[in-house]
Order: structure tokens, then sequence, then C-alpha cells
């Protein structure tokens, strides 16, 4: 299984902001909804594929204004660590019961002949930006051939997003190098060092990069606009996994927790990223990378990539399957109508009586 973006920078600062979390899970803690469905308000474990990244922001988001605890769920909140398992992987395991991660996990999962699936869509783009180094001389995807490109993970989503631009150019894995980089301190060192030439990776990583003068943008799959015009359209990234058998033993507590997602998705549609960077925790949007100033600017830039309303954007799903066919996974079994629904976010809304804007995908994406 591809173990999606990974590392997360303030790790050690985010470790001890979800330290209650995390020992309310290891010690047993309360039961998760999958073991104790007659609770009158369910206990859900998610764990997020680097929580302190920009482009992960709405599951501690939601914590943080507490619409958890508003729409009827204990949300138990952790985070993926170096060298630890993937959020996928746990949530496929059943170590917690959902993931925030990237849709095309369902893809992989169910590829493999597991059943998980995305229910709910917090962004249209990975959120990813390709840092290239003045002296690299890359300008876009056309410059990868002979390069080496930093990855979080080899495997990784970042890796499978740097195989697709580069397969969109003509060139095949053996014309550039891929390495692991993660993010945060050792992606930019990988950078200062020239064992890389270009990493792919997110806000604060990207500020950090941009204000230290190591690297600029060359390929921008931050935003919906940029996405569609490197990969061919909406790019799916940060949803709500969860395998199916646990949806079907808790729908109700699945419910509550889409209910607190796209209340979130709405509040950051209608406020500043100002706003949004003071609701977070403070370890998140300062550390030894990035100022606050800095994660402000970067969360300015690349909001678009938020979806006002949760829902999945018509097309995305068949651009992530074109995106895995060129990289040889096998997707002959594999339906679109089977890895995602909108039923919950669909029902979100109404609860809330807000508008969906966003023009969702059916059965065919």
């Amino acid at each position: 299984m591809h173990p999606m973006m990974k590392r997360t920078i303030p790790a050690v600062a985010a470790a001890g902001i979800l330290a209650i979390s995390l020992a309310a899970c290891s010690a047993g803690g309360s039961n998760s909804a999958g073991s104790s469905g007659s609770a009158a308000i369910p206990t859900v474990k998610m764990m997020v594929g680097g929580i302190d990244k920009q482009i992960y922001l709405p599951y501690q988001l939601a914590e943080s204004l507490g619409f958890y605890k508003k729409y009827g769920v204990n949300m138990e909140l952790s985070t993926e660590a170096n060298g630890g398992v993937g959020a996928e992987d746990a949530m496929a395991s059943g170590s917690v019961d959902l993931a925030g991660a990237w849709y095309i996990h369902t893809v992989d999962f169910q590829s493999k002949g597991k059943d998980v699936i995305n229910l709910v869509q917090l962004s249209g783009a990975p959120g990813e930006r390709e840092m290239c180094t003045a002296k690299s001389g890359v300008k876009s995807a056309a410059d990868f051939k002979g390069k080496t490109l930093g990855v979080t993970d080899l495997g990784s989503g970042t890796d499978e997003l740097t195989q697709f631009i580069a397969s969109k150019q003509g060139l095949t894995r053996s014309q550039y190098q891929t390495l692991a980089v993660h993010a945060g301190s050792t992606a930019i060192a990988a950078l200062q060092r020239g064992s890389a030439d270009c990493v792919m990776t997110t806000q604060p990583t990207v500020g950090a990069l941009t204000s230290l003068k190591v690297a600029t943008t060359s390929v921008d799959l931050a935003t919906t606009a940029g996405a569609t015009k490197a990969l061919g359209g909406a790019w799916p990234a940060a949803g709500l996994l969860a395998r199916a058998d646990w949806v079907k033993a808790n729908p109700d507590a699945a419910q509550k927790v889409v209910d607190a997602l796209v209340a979130t998705m709405h509040w950051i549609h209608t406020h500043s990223a100002t706003e949004i960077a003071n609701k977070l925790p403070a370890a998140f949007v300062q550390n030894s990378t990035i100022s606050k100033a800095q994660y402000i600017a970067g969360l300015t830039t690349d909001k678009d990539q938020f979806l006002p309303d949760g829902l999945m954007p018509a097309g995305g799903p068949k651009v992530i399957f074109a995106m895995e066919k060129a990289i040889g996974v096998d997707t002959s079994k594999v339906t679109i109508a089977a890895t995602f629904t909108n039923k919950y976010a669909y029902a979100a809304n109404k609860l809330e009586g807000f508008t969906t804007t966003t023009k969702a995908a059916g059965a065919n994406g």
C-alpha cells in the first residue's frame, strides 16, 4: 500500500498537542464506535496523514472549532509519525476507525481486494508544489530528465504524482531518479546540499523554501486551477477514508463525523486565512521553519484547494483512475462508484441549509 505523504514538520510539537488523544487510544480509553455501537455519543478514532500540514488542516480545525462535539461525536485524533504506520494502513487494519488521507488510496485498496470508501471530499487539488532550485534548471515537468526528484517516501502519494506528471511529458521512470526526503527540515536540507534538484511538498514547507530562497515553484498542484492544468482536471486529494464494513456497522457515527467536517469546510470558505490560522494550534502555524505570517501567506495563496461543501468534484475520480493506469496500478476490477459516496455530504449540507456549489461526481466520476 502506498504510504501517502506523511512527514510532519513540527513533529514533536504535534505529538505533544495530541498526547492526550494518543494516550487515550493506547490505553484503551473510550471504546470506539466500532466496538460500542450502543453508546449514545459515539467515540471515533481518526489518524491523519500529517495533521500539521495545511493540506490536512480541516481535521484539526473541526476539533478546534468544537464541531465534532457539536454534531455529537467524541473524536480521538492522532497523526502519522516518521517511520510509523500510515494513516490509511492504520484504518485498514482496524487500529483506527477513519483516516484523513488521499482519495486515491481507496482505489489502491480496492485494486487489492480491500473494501475502503471515501465518505467526504475536502479538497480538489493535492496542495503540492514541485519546488526546484535555480541550479537545477527545472522550469516544468518537461525538464525532469536526468534529475533527482524528492518525494516524501518511495511509493507514496507524492511519488505517484511525480511519476504521473513526468509520464504526461513522455518520460519514463528510468529517465529520472526519485529520493525520499520526507518534508520540512529534511526536504529543505536535501535541496540545500544538492542531493535533490526538486522536491514535491506542501505548505508550510513551500513557504519556508520560498523565504529561504532555496527553491521556487516549477509545477503548481496546490490549487484546483493548477491541478487542472498539470493533471487534466480536478484531483481530489484529502478526504475521509473508512472500511466499508465499519461504515455499515456505524452509519450514525459516520454521518456525525461528516456533518462536522462539512460544517468545517463551510467555515473555511467563509473565513480568511488569518482567521483559520488563529484557530489552529500555535505549533502548526509558527515553528522553526516558518513564521505565522508566512503560514498565512501560503494559506491565502493555496486556500482554493479546499472544497466548500464536501462533495466529490465531477471528473475528479476519472483523473485519479487515469493516473493509476498510467503508473501501472491494475484498476480493472475497481469501479468509480465503489470508491466514494456523496450521500453523507449531501445530508450534512441539508442539515445546516448550506447551498452546494461543487459540481458533484456521479457513479461514473
